[in-house]
C-alpha cells in the first residue's frame, strides 16, 4: 500500500507502509497519582520548566479530562460533502489527553533516561489497558524490541532525520518547546508507556478532536464552522502564505511552532495542536472501512500493514487538518512531519 502526506514544492509524498478504562502502566510496571488529576504522573515533566502554551509559561504535561460521549468516527456536519458519512458510531470512555504534542524536552527525559532502545526496552504490556472489553490491551509487545534502536547513541541518531527540519538537538537549546519528530510509532508506544500513560486509541483521538459534537476543526464552533487561518495552526496556507506558522512566508524549522502557541486552535477540552504542526501517531492498525462498527472503547488490534496517523503537519493543507482526515505509515516510518501526544486514565 502506498500512502501520501501533502509537501508544497514536492507534491505528495509517498511512502509504503507494509477502553479508555483501566489502569496504565508505566515502563517500570509503577503508577501514582500526577500533578494533573488521578492517574500514573507524567515522568517526563518532572525536572522541567514550565515553558509551553502561548506565552510560555504552562506546564508542558497538562493533560485535561476528556469527558466521554458517543459520536460518529470521520464524520462532521459542515455539510460540505467532505466528511458526510455517520455511519460508524463510536462510544469511548471519559479519559484524559495531554494538552500538547510532546516536545523534545520532554523526550529529552526519555533519551536522558535510556528508555526506548533494544538496550532498554519496554516491559511487557506497558501502555495497555482494557480495549474491545477485554484487559491488558494495547500495550508493549517483546517481540517488537527489535524495532526499535540498539541503544542510545543509535536513537539519538536516527532522530535527526532531516537537517532542515529535525527537532532534536544533541544538547538543549531553542527547539525544547517545539513538537518531538522523527520518532516511529514504536518510539511513541514505548515514549508514552514510560510517561505513565499510553498512546490514544484512534476512536478517542478523533473523538477528541470532533470535540464530540462532530467538528469540521477541532476549534470549530459551532461545529460546522469552517474557518481556519494562521492564527489557528500551522499549516500550508496557500502559495502566497506557504508554512506561515511562524508568520514569514516560506516552510522552515520555525513553522513547527512551540506547542500551544495557537490558543485560538484549542479543541473542545483544551488540546492545542489537535491540527497542523505535526501528525500524531495513534494505536490502531489503519483499516478502512472502520471494522468495528458500533463500538465502545475500541481499537483495531488486528496486525495490518500500518499504523493510523491523524492532524495534519505544518506542511499540509487545510483539508488535512480536518478532525475526519487519517492517513497511514509503516509503524517503522521516521518522518519529521509525525509527532505524537499521549492518553492517559482519567
Amino acid at each position: 500500500m502506498l500512502v501520501w502526506l501533502l509537501v508544497p514544492g514536492c507534491g505528495r509524498i509517498g511512502f509504503d507502509v507494509v477502553s479508555a478504562t483501566g489502569d496504565a502502566v508505566d515502563g517500570d510496571g509503577t503508577g501514582s497519582d500526577g500533578p494533573f488529576g488521578d492517574g500514573p504522573p507524567a515522568v517526563s515533566c518532572g525536572t522541567l520548566a514550565s515553558t509551553c502554551g502561548p506565552t510560555g509559561t504552562s506546564p508542558c504535561c497538562e493533560s485535561p479530562v476528556v469527558t466521554g460521549g458517543t459520536y460518529a468516527r470521520s464524520y462532521d456536519v459542515s455539510g460540505d460533502g467532505m466528511y458526510p458519512d455517520n455511519s460508524y458510531g463510536a462510544t469511548v470512555s471519559t479519559f484524559r489527553l495531554d494538552k500538547y504534542e510532546i516536545t523534545v524536552g520532554r523526550f529529552r527525559q526519555f533519551v536522558v533516561a535510556g528508555r526506548g532502545t533494544q538496550a532498554n526496552p519496554p516491559l511487557l504490556n506497558a501502555g495497555a489497558r482494557t480495549l474491545n472489553g477485554t484487559a491488558n490491551q494495547g500495550g508493549w509487545d517483546p517481540s517488537w524490541n527489535g524495532s526499535l534502536a540498539v541503544d542510545m547513541a543509535a536513537l539519538v541518531a536516527a532522530v535527526k532525520c532531516n537537517a532542515t527540519y529535525q527537532t532534536w538537538t544533541d544538547t538543549p537549546g531553542g527547539n525544547e518547546s517545539r513538537p518531538m519528530n522523527c520518532i516511529t510509532w514504536y518510539e511513541a508506544l514505548a515514549f508514552c508507556a514510560w510517561d505513565g500513560g499510553f498512546v490514544p486509541t484512534e476512536a478517542e483521538w478523533n473523538y477528541a478532536a470532533s470535540g464530540g459534537d462532530q467538528r469540521a476543526y477541532p476549534w470549530s464552533s459551532p461545529a460546522g464552522f469552517l474557518g481556519i487561518d494562521d492564527t489557528r495552526a500551522s499549516y500550508y496556507v496557500d502559495a502566497t502564505k506557504q508554512c506561515f506558522g511562524d508568520g514569514v512566508n516560506g516552510c522552515a524549522l520555525t513553522d513547527l511552532v512551540p506547542v500551544g502557541s495557537k490558543p485560538a486552535g484549542d479543541g473542545r477540552w483544551g488540546q492545542s495542536d489537535l491540527g497542523g504542526n505535526v501528525w500524531e501517531w495513534v494505536l490502531d492498525w489503519y483499516a478502512s472501512p472502520y471494522p468495528q462498527n458500533p463500538c465502545t472503547d475500541c481499537a483495531n488490534l488486528t496486525p495490518a500493514s500500518s499504523r493510523v496517523v491523524r492532524g495534519g503537519s505544518f506542511l499540509n493543507d487545510a483539508s488535512f487538518l480536518r478532525a475526519g482526515d487519517r492517513l497511514s505509515g509503516d509503524a517503522t516510518y521516521r518522518n519529521y512531519v509525525i509527532g505524537l501526544r499521549c492518553a492517559r486514565t482519567p
